[in-house]
């Protein structure tokens, strides 16, 4: 399909996309900030009492966690709809890589779920002390972090290549789809070099490496919602 045309279904798509980024990035906020930063501290006691006497609520995270994984595979769906005519094997190629990303963010739920079991009290863990199963579920709970890392070289990776695709298309500015690129490929680096150099966060605080890409992420699904995708006179890659 020539690119100075779009579909229904890239249409629909890309209201998908936004509505779904923006929905799981509503959630995904809300729960790490408002649920698991007021739970999980650096002492383990105090995280075990903490999320002991919330359980429901720590539960609803987890929940809010899963939901966040079903959003992402609605966009990661809906991404390769739109960009699918540009190049059809980069664009299943971003999608594997976002599948990854979701992969990761299970990875980060089984952990609490683990977590919350050496805290449950059952029969079979009275051979372990109290401080011990504290101990081994508060790091349950912050290992969670090294899957996100993981993850996230394979979400950015992801955007670099969507980033390319848009600017390669035009269904939005050329300045949108360069600043995607550029805080996509920011992202990769940071992260890469961080797996190198653990102390690499004194020099690029954490919330620095992805945050241009959310920002990203952000003003191109309002963007898709508000204008939605324009033709292009460029022709299909390859």
């Amino acid at each position: 399909m020539p690119l100075d045309t779009i579909d229904d279904a890239q249409r629909k798509a890309a209201k998908a996309a936004g509505w779904s980024y923006l929905v799981t990035f509503f959630i995904v906020v809300y729960v790490n900030f408002a649920i698991f930063a007021r739970l999980i501290t650096n002492n383990a006691a105090e995280t075990a009492r903490n999320v002991l006497s919330h359980e429901r609520l720590f539960r609803a995270g987890i929940a809010g966690f899963i939901v966040y994984c079903v959003g992402i595979v609605v966009l990661l769906t809906a991404l390769y709809v739109i960009l699918r005519p540009v190049s059809r094997g980069l664009a299943l190629l971003a999608a594997l890589w976002r599948l990854v990303w979701v992969l990761a963010w299970l990875g980060v739920t089984f952990k609490l779920f683990e977590g919350l079991r050496f805290l449950s009290g059952s029969d079979y863990l009275q051979a372990l002390e109290p401080q011990r199963l504290q101990a081994l579920a508060r790091l349950d709970f912050g290992s969670g972090y090294d899957y996100y890392y993981v993850g996230l070289l394979f979400n950015s990776l992801a955007s670099t290549l969507c980033g390319y695709l848009w600017l390669k298309s035009r269904y939005v500015p050329r300045w949108l789809a360069v600043f995607g690129v550029v805080s996509s490929v920011w992202c990769v680096a940071c992260t890469v070099i961080f797996y190198i150099f653990p102390h690499f966060d004194n020099v690029v605080n954490l919330w620095w490496f992805d945050t241009p890409m959310a920002i990203f992420d952000i003003v191109l699904s309002v963007w898709l919602l508000v204008r939605g995708l324009r033709p292009s006179e460029q022709r299909k890659l390859g």
